[in-house]
């Protein structure tokens, strides 16, 4: 007699690993992410794949399973990078909009350095200036996604310091800003009030 039909016996497939933040761990970990299927089953050996009936992903240090959800958050090293590749984004627009005065260097690798890349120099803010604009939207989005609106806002800010830094904005420069408060997920009336209120404070100052 032939045996056969669905086991319930699941077979989990690899899918594939890396590092995700763990929220029960609290930190950066190692993960796998597995699918699990139903297989049809000849003298009970699984032998032809069924339906897919979920997927997981398993920490590696505490062995909890999460949904697949969870690899939509932003480690803790990527959070750690995002914020001075942005201002990177941010001070190389401006440089290149509005020249490379010694003041304006100045103020973008002062920037980035705040952001947190102590080891930004001038020749990396003229590496980065001669690169396409197209390349500083990735960072400048990242910023936005994994930051909350203050944050981007001073960004923004720094931005038009950077501008200012050798005298009134120009045409460019602030068209430049424009794109690239687009970029962080702000409105034109949204850049326009954080530009006039550096402004402003840069003409009290």
């Amino acid at each position: 007699m032939i045996i056969f039909g669905v086991s319930v016996f699941y077979i989990f497939g690899l899918i594939g690993t890396g590092q995700f933040h763990c929220p029960h761990c609290g930190g950066d970990r190692d993960y796998e992410h597995r699918t699990a299927r139903r297989f049809f089953t000849l003298f009970f050996i699984p032998v032809i794949p069924l339906d897919k009936v979920g997927e997981a992903v398993r920490c590696q240090t505490c062995k909890t399973r999460f949904d697949p959800i969870v690899l939509r958050r932003p480690t803790t090293a990527q959070l750690a990078s995002s914020l001075p590749a942005g201002m990177r984004a941010a001070a190389a627009i401006m440089v290149r909009a509005g020249g490379a005065s010694d003041a304006a260097v100045r103020v973008a690798t002062d920037a980035v350095h705040e952001a947190g890349a102590a080891d930004y120099d001038v020749s990396h803010l003229q590496a980065d200036a001669g690169q396409p604009t197209e390349l500083a939207v990735e960072p400048l989005r990242n910023l936005a996604a994994n930051f909350t609106q203050d944050a981007c806002e001073r960004q923004l800010a720094n931005a038009v310091r950077v501008g200012l830094a050798d005298g009134p904005l120009n045409q460019q420069e602030r068209e430049a800003l424009h794109w690239i408060a687009e970029q962080l997920g702000m409105t034109p009336a949204h850049a326009t009030g954080v530009i006039a209120t550096v402004e402003q404070s840069i003409t009290r100052g």
